[in-house]
């Protein structure tokens, strides 16, 4: 199951995330992405003062960049770093840098000490975090247990209704795709892969597989997890159900690496939440209409002084009109994980092929809906498996909300992302008293959510408004 429940975050050694305060940020700091692609060098220092004398004393010699690229140079090797609007800049995504210290220095001393300055907004560690196992389905699966979950959200009537516009961009923000697999090697946009772990980034006993270290244009699945949440979203449909979003295009976006546990065979996807926070800036740059975030990080596990994960990105994507689904979590109780617990979020639980909510759910009040998430039978890296989880929820809320983004501009009445958000929970089916405490309003109605939005725009086209 992806992240249940741990004791404190990992993070690599080394290095850390600081953002200045507003009107603080030095221009010439180059990107991460320029100097990891040879385009820039990294600087060694940030503002000439009290932060370098600090670095120095803590850190010793060190090497700086830019986490994220200005939206309007992305396309500009070298320049990456130029360019940055206001809303970037207010937001916090221009003033946020990377920072690699020498071996050996410890990242929490440091921490605490730039904590002190008046000047520095938010500093922390390099967190990272992980998705589950897979578990394999049988090479010859059941095709009626394969069209369970999609009847489940009247799938095939939404689809009939609503067939989706290919103009409409899912952004799958996870461990990549397999992008070969004859469900999806038609159904791809161009994405791109932010994984940077070093070998000895992790922990003992973690070992990192294939390509891990380079930013680049290959959003290569190496472990199968986002492979399923794309299959999810957009199957062709070759042997397994099509997907929900139709023609919707599938931009996907490699932000967790392979990695292998002593022992184990199969691999697990890992990655700083600083190079997940990049590829998700990346994908609402790149004009996703849609982001399904199939991962998390339990808030308990964070120390108290420590900055909550993604929240710059989440408040991005809402300043860009973007709709950003989140998988709940797996842990089994009532607590919070990011980025799903933001009010800006669409917080997806699971049901199982009964409709009765997964005993797996993080549940909450932050929780919006159900989709399903037992035994959902999806593609892998090389053939098909049968996946479990609230990750293999979120992709159903995201597909149609694509679905519902389509039907707006087939009608030439487009919509706000928060009239999505509520028309999807508006329409979810209600639970029978007493089931569904903390897993939202309901589950999912793919078909009746489209019904809806047909009506909020019959009544504000009657009525000479706008949704």
């Amino acid at each position: 199951m992806p992240w249940s429940r741990h004791n404190r975050l990992y993070s690599v050694p080394g290095r850390l995330t600081l953002k200045l305060a507003l009107g603080e940020a030095p221009e010439g700091i180059p990107s991460a992405l320029d100097v990891r692609s040879g385009a820039a060098d990294p600087l060694s220092k940030i503002d000439g003062g009290a932060i370098d004398r600090i670095l120095r004393k803590h850190g010793g010699a060190v090497r700086v960049a830019r986490l994220h690229n200005a939206a309007r140079s992305l396309g500009l090797p070298g320049a990456r770093h130029r360019g940055f609007d206001d809303v970037e800049h207010a937001l916090g995504l221009a003033r946020t840098f990377r920072i690699d210290t020498l071996p050996g220095c410890c990242i929490h001393h440091l921490v605490d000490a730039l904590r002190q300055l008046s000047y520095v907004e938010q500093v922390s560690p390099y967190y990272v975090c992980a998705t589950p196992f897979i578990q394999p389905a049988p090479a010859e699966f059941d095709l009626e247990q394969a069209w369970l979950p999609r009847l489940q959200v009247n799938a095939p009537e939404a689809l009939a209704y609503e067939p989706g516009d290919s103009a409409v961009i899912i952004a799958v923000v996870d461990t990549g795709v397999a992008q070969t697999h004859p469900e999806l090697a038609n159904r791809l946009r161009p994405g791109l892969d932010t994984v940077q772990l070093g070998t000895h980034d992790l922990a003992t006993g973690l070992l990192l597989r294939g390509d891990r270290s380079e930013v680049d244009t290959d959003p290569e699945d190496e472990v199968g997890h986002g492979t399923s949440c794309a299959a999810i979203m957009g199957a062709a449909g070759s042997r397994i159900p099509p997907g929900l979003a139709g023609a919707s295009g599938l931009l996907p976006l490699r932000v967790l690496g392979a990695a292998q546990l002593t022992g184990k065979s199969e691999a697990i996807g890992i990655g700083a939440i600083a190079d997940i926070d990049m590829g998700v800036k990346t994908a609402i740059d790149l004009g996703a209409h849609v982001i399904n975030m199939s991962f998390g990080t339990r808030v308990a596990d964070l120390d108290e002084d420590d900055p909550l994960p993604h929240e710059d990105v989440v408040r991005y994507g809402k300043a860009r009109g973007c709709l950003m689904v989140a998988a709940s979590g797996n842990s089994g109780v009532s607590e919070e994980y990011v980025p799903a617990a933001y009010n800006e979020v669409i917080a997806v639980a699971s049901v199982d092929g009964e409709g009765n909510p997964s005993s797996f759910n993080t549940t909450g009040s932050h929780v919006n809906l159900c989709a399903p998430g037992d035994r959902v039978v999806s593609a892998g890296l090389r053939d098909y498996q049968l996946v479990t989880g609230t990750s293999f929820a979120a992709p159903f809320v995201s597909a149609t909300a694509a679905l519902l983004v389509s039907r707006s501009r087939r009608r030439s009445h487009p919509v706000a992302a928060e009239t999505i958000s509520r028309i999807l929970a508006e329409s979810a089916r209600a639970w029978k008293l007493g089931r569904g405490e903390g897993c939202g309003v309901g589950v999912l109605d793919a078909l009746a959510a489209l019904r809806a939005l047909d009506r909020e725009i019959d009544g504000t086209t009657a009525g000479g408004g706008h949704a």
